[in-house]
């Protein structure tokens, strides 16, 4: 998988960054913004994404059919095995 580098910020709107992060938190102006009250359908854990290592492993066919033919709709097959095998550590972990 290639990873893409995104465009080099223009100097003037690295200036103009750099000038808005040294301003005193009082100076910055944030009536525009509403003062969110009501966290009660917040979700924990939503942009937590952990991180993946790439390999090759080999399993039993029938394994892999089983998983195929099971996973939810919502993720694929590959999720469902490494949600298995976290599931099965987190039960013999102490």
């Amino acid at each position: 998988m290639k990873k893409e580098r995104s465009n080099p910020i223009p100097s003037e709107l690295q200036a103009e960054i750099e000038a808005l992060a040294a301003l005193p938190d009082e100076q910055i102006q944030t009536d525009d913004i509403p003062e969110v009250q009501d966290w009660s359908s917040a979700k924990r854990g939503v942009f937590y994404r952990p991180v993946k290592q790439q390999i090759t492993l080999r399993l039993d066919a029938d394994l892999i059919e089983w998983f195929k033919a099971h996973h939810s709709k919502d993720e694929g097959y590959q999720t469902s095995i490494n949600r298995a095998l976290r599931e099965y550590v987190s039960a013999r972990t102490v």
